[in-house]
């Protein structure tokens, strides 16, 4: 994740987790949690306000949340009652197994150089048969927005052809969803759940 992206992150968390806290996201947990037993470990990487992580541990799972901002880190862990873990994803290293990875609109925000390479290093953290859900803006290229993020976009097509050299994970689901915060309505997403082999 580029500085200026968590720049804006830094900057802006009280607006950010106000406008993202409170989103219904149920729809896309359903064929990710079918995959993780009961009291299973799930990292959730880029974990912004902890609205993810803190249903999940209602449901009863073990969660390790990360996230590259500061900010954004310390407000979460206040959300989740647990602490959050800060940082890049370009560095992380993790030593413990997780029964599902879930990152949600945050692999996003890797540029294209080095996403490959993170996607191969936080797999490897996968127990057998783990999954990994991860989503981008759908559309082509990569782009920065007018608050300074960064964004990388996929479509089935690019997407399908950058996981081939990622040849450990395999996709079982790929799927475009509407954007559920108003006023983005030509916004759509790229969901991809993938299954370790």
């Amino acid at each position: 994740m580029i500085n200026n992206t968590l720049d804006f992150y830094n900057n802006n968390s009280k607006s950010y987790i106000e406008s993202t806290l409170s989103i219904d996201m149920s729809h896309l947990y359903k064929d990710f949690l079918k995959n993780i037993p009961k009291d299973g470990h799930i990292l959730d990487l880029g974990c912004g306000s902890g609205r993810d992580s803190l249903e999940f541990i209602k449901r009863g799972y073990n969660i390790t949340a990360v996230d590259g901002s500061k900010e954004l880190s310390i407000a979460a862990s206040k959300v989740i009652g647990q602490k959050v873990i800060c940082n890049k994803f370009e560095d992380l290293q993790l030593t413990e197994k997780f029964h599902g990875i879930w990152a949600c609109a945050s692999l996003l925000h890797i540029n294209k150089r080095y996403l490959i390479n993170v996607i191969k290093n936080i797999s490897s953290n996968l127990e057998d048969n783990g999954v990994f859900y991860m989503s981008f803006k759908y559309g082509k290229g990569e782009y920065i927005d007018k608050k300074g993020r960064y964004f990388n976009c996929y479509t089935e097509k690019a997407f399908k052809e950058m996981i081939l050299a990622v040849p450990k994970l395999e996709i079982i689901k790929i799927y475009k969803s509407e954007d559920t915060i108003g006023g983005r309505n030509n916004l759509q997403w790229l969901n991809v759940l993938l299954k370790i082999n």
